[in-house]
């Protein structure tokens, strides 16, 4: 029975992660428990111990007993002639161990000594998940779908189970029993007063980890992904940048005949992904951000964060994306507001704005253009003139009369 109880708890410390120790001390505890259960008046004493041979699994209690001439408390204290039939070397003051065989424990001694071995078992449990996994939080981990509902996943991350919650999933995985996957790390939290590991399969920096196990470039630093922006389940852009001229950050990422980045997409379940190369330049940048479209212009407002864009006409919509997709994730890349337009809108807004100049400049030129004679003066005017004296023609008339050819 004892070779049964050491390798059972072997196998509860391999498969369960819990340092055997612990589980000793555990069933150390439910003995002595399970002692005070079975004797009630033992139940407030301290001077009760269990122990368990760690080679043997040999298990006994012990009560430890003062020497006194005279006993006023019998759990807690032996008679001194008592105590010399043990040994006659025993004096006043000393302290006795007596053994009590644990097979004098009853049933209901016995449940209340699981309960306790449980208790410490999941205690030890919980300490070993919170250590483990708080080291972890950031780093990829394999799991295996073991159930799902409308609100989260739970996975078997090995020796704990992680939830994957319903804002973290992607759209295109669908999360089959048994199904293995590589999840992000989120954080351990507590959840009934139980550690619970949260997982990701949005989250932008699952990319970012997958990336640095498929380009060695990306590992040893020689590629550094500089941002990353991510609708999961839909697209992904990340910027890259190489910090060695002899090597092209966005062809190390990709991989010959794209097999690095397809690793990465079917790992995702076929999500899209634009890997761009960072460039100090801004202007180039934003540029590259709009990747597959072509920008013809770039107009930047530092002060405002924000950039107007000219893309050709015809890929207008492909600048913007579908739902705005491709804009919404190229400001996220960038951290710029970005507006789009094509070059006819641009045209556009330029004319209207040259319209609005010129017609500012007129009205400003009318303000300081000399008064219009009024009504009455110009009557005033039309009283000094002699109605017989003869008008001269017009200008207009002589001039017109002078050009050869025009007479009747």
């Amino acid at each position: 029975m004892n070779a049964e109880l050491i390798e059972a708890l072997k196998m509860i410390e391999k498969e369960r992660g819990v340092d055997a120790e612990l589980i000793f001390t555990a069933i150390e505890e439910a003995l002595v428990s399970a002692y005070k259960r079975e004797v009630p008046a033992a139940k407030a004493d301290d001077n009760i111990f269990g122990f368990v041979d760690r080679e043997t699994g040999d298990m006994h209690v012990e009560i430890h007993k003062e020497v006194v001439e005279e006993v006023t408390d019998p759990e807690s204290q032996i008679a001194l002639a008592e105590a010399q039939l043990y040994s006659p070397d025993f004096e006043v003051g000393d302290v006795i161990s007596m053994n009590v065989s644990t097979d004098q424990l009853g049933r209901l001694a016995a449940q209340a000594a699981k309960s306790v071995i449980n208790q410490r078992l999941t205690e030890a449990e919980s300490e070993r998940i919170l250590s483990e996994f708080s080291e972890r939080i950031g780093e990829l981990c394999y799991g295996v779908v073991q159930r799902r509902d409308n609100r989260e996943v739970v996975v078997d991350i090995g020796r704990a189970d992680a939830v994957l919650p319903k804002r973290e999933q992607s759209r295109l995985d669908n999360y089959d029993f048994n199904q293995r996957m590589r999840f992000y790390i989120l954080n351990v939290d507590e959840r009934r007063s139980r550690p619970v590991v949260y997982v990701s399969r949005s989250h932008p920096n699952l990319v970012r980890r997958l990336f640095e196990q498929e380009v060695p470039e990306i590992a040893s630093g020689v590629v550094e992904i500089v941002a990353i922006a991510r609708e999961g389940g839909s697209r992904t852009k990340m910027a890259v940048l190489s910090n060695d001229p002899n090597v092209d950050a966005v062809g190390a990422c990709v991989g010959q005949r794209g097999m690095r980045v397809q690793a990465v997409i079917n790992e995702l379940n076929g999500e899209k992904i634009d890997i761009i190369e960072w460039d100090p330049d801004l202007v180039v940048y934003l540029s590259n951000a709009l990747s597959p479209a072509r920008v013809v212009q770039v107009v930047v407002y530092e002060e405002e964060m924000a950039a107007s864009v000219v893309v050709p006409d015809h890929q207008l919509s492909l600048a913007i994306g579908r739902e705005g997709q491709n804009a919404r994730l190229a400001a996220k890349l960038t951290g710029w507001k970005i507006d789009i337009k094509s070059e006819s809108q641009y045209h556009e807004m330029i004319e209207e704005q040259l319209l609005a100049h010129f017609h500012e400049a007129i009205s400003a030129d009318d303000e300081d253009a000399e008064p219009v004679e009024t009504t009455e003066e110009i009557s005033d005017l039309d009283q000094d003139v002699d109605p017989d004296q003869e008008l001269a023609p017009e200008a207009g008339e002589e001039s017109l009369r002078d050009v050869p050819g025009t007479e009747e």
